[in-house]
């Protein structure tokens, strides 16, 4: 059974939503000390680093739909 949904394949739904998500994971990573996080060897990061980005993006994306949700 294939599933073809694109939510969950990891493809951006919405166009343009790529580029401000990456704007968005550099301004977290600036936001928790690091500086050139764009030009960072992932793979040398330890894992608690490059998942404190990805959970605080998380974080940041869950308030700004609940704040859309309630009309503000």
């Amino acid at each position: 059974m294939q599933n073809n949904n694109n939510s969950t394949n990891g493809s951006v739904v919405v166009p343009g939503a790529k580029q401000a998500l990456n704007q968005m994971k550099m301004e977290i990573a600036s936001e928790l000390g690091m500086s050139d996080y764009q030009g960072m060897d992932k793979g040398n990061l330890p894992s608690r680093a490059n998942g404190y980005v990805g959970g605080y993006m998380t974080k940041r994306l869950v308030e700004m739909a609940e704040q859309q949700m309630a009309g503000k």
